[in-house]
Formats: structure tokens, C-alpha cells, sequence
């Protein structure tokens, strides 16, 4: 066998293997240019769509930022008025409850000064209550605790009498405008 036959059996296998590796070859290259185009296409495409995309994604964060600080003043405004408003309530029931108690006190005072000017008057004193300190007589030691006893008046007593200052205690049941209406009153000589 000759030498020159395999060297040309080789060259001819060799163009063989290349036209096979050419035709196959062809198509998937025409397949890669139309990649290539269709690649380039879509670069161009994000390239105009891309930025002004972008853009008013970032604008629209910037915006939802600004509404969102907005929002939250807008609580913390919300939040301050309803403190104030609650702070006005408390000083007003506040308010009210020292005008109820001056005015419940004035009411007592009233009623009871009332009841005091007009209850009878018991003129029970004795004559050395009436004279001055200076000319009242030295008194014993027993006779001081009997005068004692004499000016001092048992609860029952209080009670049955029904005439001390225990009824203005419940002057919110018992007290009627029509007890302010003028009565007429014992006049008492305080001349002494």
C-alpha cells in the first residue's frame, strides 16, 4: 500500500469532516446572528424604556416617602390635639368639681347661718356668765364642774331637740330655696 494513497484517503476524509462541520454548522450560525439581532434589539429597547422606567420608580419612592412623612405628622398632629383636648377635660371636670365643693360649702354656710338666726334662743345663762371676767367671783373647783355639767347638753338632748348645727350636715336632701325666704325672726337685744 502506497503511501500516497492514504495521504490522499486522509485529505479526503479530512474535507469530508470539514463540508460535514460546514453544513451542520451554516444553520447555527444563521440561528446565533438572528440571537444576536434579536439581543441587540432588546438592549436598544431597555436602553429608551429602561431610564425613564426607573426614574419614575424613583420618583414614586420619593413621593411615597414624602406622604408617608405627611401621614405621620399628620398623627403626631392628631395625637397632640386629642392630649389637648384630654388635658381641657381633666382642668374642666377639675373646675367643676371645686365650683360643686364652693358652691356646697357656700350653700352650707348659708343654711346653716340661716338656722342660726332663726332658731329660738334659750336664755339659760347664768348671771356670772354675764359679768366681766375681772368681776366674776373665784369659784371652787366643784363649783366649776357643776356649772360645767348645767352648760353641757347630752347627744340625746342634742338629738331630741333637734335644734344644733347637725342639720346642716345633710343639707343636699333637706334644703329647700323656700328656707332662704325671709321668716320673721326674734329679734334679740345683743346690747349687753
Amino acid at each position: 500500500m502506497n503511501p500516497l494513497f492514504w495521504l490522499g484517503l486522509s485529505i479526503l476524509l479530512v474535507a469530508a469532516s470539514l463540508t460535514a462541520v460546514l453544513v451542520v454548522a451554516i444553520p447555527a450560525l444563521q440561528e446565533l446572528a438572528r440571537a444576536a439581532r434579536s439581543a441587540e434589539k432588546l438592549f436598544d429597547t431597555l436602553s429608551r424604556e429602561l431610564p425613564p422606567t426607573l426614574n419614575a420608580i424613583r420618583n414614586t419612592s420619593l413621593e411615597i416617602t414624602d406622604l408617608t412623612d405627611d401621614v405621620s405628622e399628620g398623627v403626631k398632629s392628631a395625637s397632640q390635639v386629642v392630649k389637648q383636648a384630654d388635658q381641657s377635660l381633666d382642668s374642666a371636670r377639675k373646675q367643676a368639681q371645686n365650683i360643686q365643693a364652693s358652691t356646697r360649702s357656700v350653700l352650707v354656710g348659708i343654711k346653716t347661718a340661716w338656722l342660726t338666726f332663726t332658731r329660738p334662743r334659750n336664755n339659760k345663762r347664768s348671771s356670772i356668765e354675764r359679768l366681766p371676767i375681772n368681776d366674776q367671783a373665784q369659784l371652787t373647783l366643784r363649783e366649776r364642774e357643776m356649772l360645767r355639767q348645767e352648760n353641757r347638753r347630752t347627744e340625746q338632748e342634742t338629738y331630741r331637740n333637734n335644734n344644733g348645727y347637725n342639720k346642716a350636715v345633710n343639707w343636699e336632701n333637706d334644703f329647700n330655696e323656700g328656707d332662704l325666704v325671709s321668716k320673721s325672726a326674734p329679734l334679740e337685744d345683743w346690747s349687753d
